[in-house]
């Protein structure tokens, strides 16, 4: 277990520079995940902590440490892929226990490593079987097991649950974030699904065109998005964004499509100022004294119920836990509680406080 620290830290490709400054702070023993949309440069931030990667420039510290020039076999880090990169002609044990044997550890010492590891994934009657006759998960818990025997400061996840169906990686997220409880190692986790990151992490890291968004724990994130990009990227389905302004009033906001949208409490916008309104659908309610609107679409999901509404040409998504009676082409009136509204800056889209 090990404290992480990243302090400006770039890289670039040639004239193309794709991390910009980073600068992150992770406290020994907790579960850092880093989001963002393709191309942002989680998994080269990823790959410069784990040595793969040369920084360019700043430093990167585990346990007080500066790592940044060191080997990747010399930062006592271990990592976990995306393709679980066994080896096809060795048993589970034998992949389990191949980098302690690369590192001349004992025999009795690498069996011993290696049953206390399986036991703790449920690994122990399939140590003598090979990678082709595990499943997915199996082969994903292989791939834990050869970096959890290495006992490291740090470990490193890349996209590990992409390649399983929906339901295994809902097993696997629990499974993960279980393993973390008992061995309390400090992790960072890259994914693109938010929703691993909301439900894994102790803390999450947004990223965007290799600058960091903002940093907090998951519910911070989404209560308090720092700006446009995260509020959207955080929350599935996203958050619905209008752009307009307030009404002279201060009591309602009109949309750019000339919606005018009651609020049930002022905003920490003055009247007249233009601004973009963010909305989860969680939080959009109907009612016959709302704003006018129309059904496009309506989704059960089971549990949830997900209508598309058109406001004017503004395009809505409201997430409904009743089983409304509802129609596809009926107006309804959408009403806006109060408290619940999130307001950025159209130039900048930084979120305005109150």
């Amino acid at each position: 277990m090990a404290p992480l620290t990243i302090r400006q830290a770039t890289k670039s490709f040639g004239a193309v520079q794709v991390l910009h400054g980073i600068d992150i702070d992770i406290q020994d023993g907790e579960f850092v995940v880093l989001v963002g949309p393709s191309g942002c440069g989680k998994s080269t931030l990823l790959r410069l902590i784990a040595g793969l990667e040369d920084i360019t420039t700043g430093d990167i510290l585990i346990d007080g440490k500066v790592v940044s020039r060191l080997h990747p076999k010399d930062r006592d880090i271990a990592m976990v892929f995306q393709s679980y990169a066994l080896y096809p002609h060795m048993s589970v044990g034998e992949n389990m226990g191949f980098s302690l044997r690369m590192r001349d550890v004992s025999q009795a010492e690498r069996e011993r490593k290696v049953a206390a590891a399986a036991e703790i994934l449920g690994l122990t009657p399939l140590l003598d079987r090979y990678p082709r006759q595990l499943s997915g998960g199996q082969r994903q818990r292989v791939a834990m097991g050869r970096a959890i025997v290495r006992d490291p400061k740090v470990f490193l996840f890349d996209e590990p649950l992409s390649n399983l169906d929906a339901k295994l990686r809902v097993q696997m997220r629990a499974e993960i974030r279980s393993l973390h409880k008992k061995l309390k190692t400090t992790i960072v986790y890259v994914t693109h699904d938010q929703i691993e990151a909301m439900t894994m992490a102790d803390k999450i890291v947004v990223l965007r065109d290799g600058h960091v968004e903002q940093i907090g724990s998951p519910l911070e994130l989404y209560d308090a998005p720092a700006n446009a990009f995260v509020a959207e990227f955080i929350g599935s389905p996203s958050m619905n964004m209008l752009e307009g302004r307030v009404g002279e009033k201060g009591q309602s906001f009109i949309t750019a499509k000339g919606v005018e949208l009651p609020l049930e409490a002022p905003p920490p916008l003055e009247p007249g100022r233009n601004a973009i309104m963010g909305l989860r659908p969680e939080d959009i309610r109907l009612g016959a004294h709302g704003a006018p609107a129309r059904i496009l679409l309506i989704e059960p999901t089971g549990a949830d119920i997900h209508v598309n509404l058109d406001l004017n040409g503004d395009q809505l998504t409201a997430v409904f836990h009743d089983r409304l009676e509802l129609t596809e082409g009926e107006s309804v009136g959408v009403a806006i509680p109060a408290d619940v509204v999130h307001f950025f800056d159209v130039e900048t889209g930084e979120r305005i406080s109150s």
